[in-house]
């Protein structure tokens, strides 16, 4: 009878560390009770999106009950203080977003922008970020980073890399720097399908590499990987699956000792071929410690998902001292973070709509403004027609509101909206056609030149009207030929920024 107590305590122990290392989503802006449960039982976390998130109080009200479930467990959120933004998933986020920030080109300012996103999430009761994003961004076609990369220089997103993390972590809420071992030279969405990069393990050290080395000496706490297949470095699994990388790479060449968090398994990078049951055990024995399973988690899904990791221990798969190195990192950074939050003091919230470190003119000095651009301000013109150029967002940004349109929604405009009055004409893949139109037009989108519909529709414009100003709020191509203004993001606070430029009354001659 002693044996078989042992043996059912040794199984209820294993349980509870497999446990440890999932990292869950969940429908709704009240803690449901099966994941209540979990996190009673031992769950490692929850990782929360902007469909959980309704209001300031209603988020400190759903962390205080995680908490409550669970003391030690880890609150993960993905807020990259851009276009990626939950907090201001319904308003759009007052932050600049990382491709500003390198542009600008001032880590102190990078520093101070990643401290103020810090305090907003021990302010609202989250104690890790799934941010920032350092992948250097060496294709100007990449559908899923592009203005989320501080840039394409390693030396810059680097360097801006570890000002963000100093910066974030001095508020005692861990950075997860993503998406390792870089995600920049992609045209593939990891969300959708599984990216291919050819690059070398040397090209990899010059280049990918270079922001992650910053990373981990700034000392970030957790490094994400990506679902992206680097066949000259593992042929047969993409990052998130390769010991060599996660294990050889990460842990021993770069000499991470923290915790890795897998990028979510809900991908089709991650689990479009085997599941996501098969795909977290892929990622545990890789190496991953932290498995952030995705967005609409279920109990059911996660009773799949702990049978199968157990099973690949009872085969021999898994080993169980894997299992209790990933757990134990997970409850020591719950543990360091729990210290911090009680050593360190939250300061008084700022106004964003007025604190300096957030100010348009910073902002607007990052644009890129052709002499065409210039020309347009100088004279004074003023739009008769707004097209606005609706493209589906990659799933990271999801459907927050952005741009002039998230400012002019939120009633907090700063400059005169005038320009949006007139006429405002929308189009999309879906209804491309736009009429003739005369006078002068602006047009306002996204990786405008990625595109079809919409750099047709741009040309067709062009052809027919000679006061045609196009603004690419996205990352525009390197001859920005489809961006007479690129602001390099679309958050609220470049959509303040673009409508002060736009007013008439504060503008100046700018150029690129």
């Amino acid at each position: 009878m002693t044996l078989l107590a042992n043996d059912r305590a040794t199984q209820a122990e294993l349980r509870r560390r497999v446990s440890t290392t999932l990292l869950p989503g969940f429908v709704g802006t009240v803690l449901p009770e099966w994941l209540a449960a979990r996190l009673r039982d031992g769950l490692g976390g929850v990782c929360l999106f902007g469909m959980n998130i309704e209001s300031g109080r209603q988020l400190r009200e759903l962390t205080a009950a995680i908490r409550a479930a669970n003391p030690h467990a880890i609150i993960a959120i993905d807020e990259e203080g851009g276009d990626v933004t939950r907090l201001y998933y319904d308003i759009g986020s007052p932050y600049p977003g990382a491709a500003v920030l390198g542009r600008g080109d001032d880590l102190e300012h990078t520093e101070n922008i990643g401290r103020l996103v810090g305090w907003e999430l021990r302010r609202s009761g989250c104690n890790l970020n799934f941010a920032p994003s350092i992948d250097i961004n060496s294709n100007s076609d990449n559908p899923v980073i592009g203005v989320r990369s501080f840039g394409v220089e390693p030396e810059r997103v680097a360097a801006h890399a570890a000002a963000w993390i100093r910066g974030h972590q001095q508020t005692g809420v861990a950075v997860s720097a993503k998406h390792f071992p870089g995600h920049g030279d992609t045209a593939v969405d990891s969300h959708l399908s599984l990216p291919v990069i050819e690059r070398s393990i040397d090209e990899l050290r010059e280049r990918e590499l270079v922001p992650f080395r910053a990373a981990v000496a700034a000392g970030a706490r957790t490094i994400m990987s990506s679902h992206i297949l680097l066949p000259q470095v593992d042929p047969n699994q993409p990052a998130t699956f390769s010991a060599d990388i996660l294990q050889g790479l990460l842990r021993t060449e770069l000499g991470f000792d923290g915790v890795i968090v897998s990028d979510a398994l809900d991908m089709k990078g991650a689990s479009g071929v085997h599941g996501i049951a098969e795909a977290a055990v892929r990622a545990l024995i890789a190496g991953c410690d932290l498995l952030c399973i995705g967005t609409e988690n279920s109990d059911a899904q996660m009773d799949e998902i702990e049978a199968a990791v157990l099973a690949a221990i009872g085969s021999g798969r898994l080993g169980a001292e894997r299992i209790a190195d990933a757990a134990g990192r997970v409850i020591r950074l719950a543990e360091e973070s729990a210290a911090l939050e009680a050593s360190i003091p939250v300061p008084d919230a700022v106004d964003t709509a007025t604190d300096p470190i957030l100010a348009t003119d910073r902002v607007i000095d990052t644009f890129s403004i052709s002499e065409r651009a210039a020309r347009w301000l100088g004279a004074g013109t003023r739009a008769q027609t707004v097209v606005r150029i609706d493209t589906v967002a990659n799933i990271a940004v999801g459907v927050a509101p952005w741009g002039p349109f998230a400012e002019i929604a939120e009633g907090t405009v700063a400059a005169d909206p005038a320009w949006l009055e007139p006429n405002v004409i929308g189009i999309s893949a879906a209804a491309p056609t736009i009429p003739a139109l005369t006078g002068p037009v602006l047009v306002i989108g996204k990786d405008n030149h990625r595109h079809g519909f919409a750099t047709a529709a741009i040309d067709t414009l062009r052809a027919e009207n000679p006061e045609v100003l196009v603004i690419d709020a996205g990352w525009p191509s390197d001859d920005r030929a489809y961006a007479d203004i690129a602001t390099f993001g679309a958050s609220r606070l470049l959509g303040r920024a673009l409508l002060a430029l736009l007013n008439a009354e504060n503008r100046q001659e700018r150029r690129a």
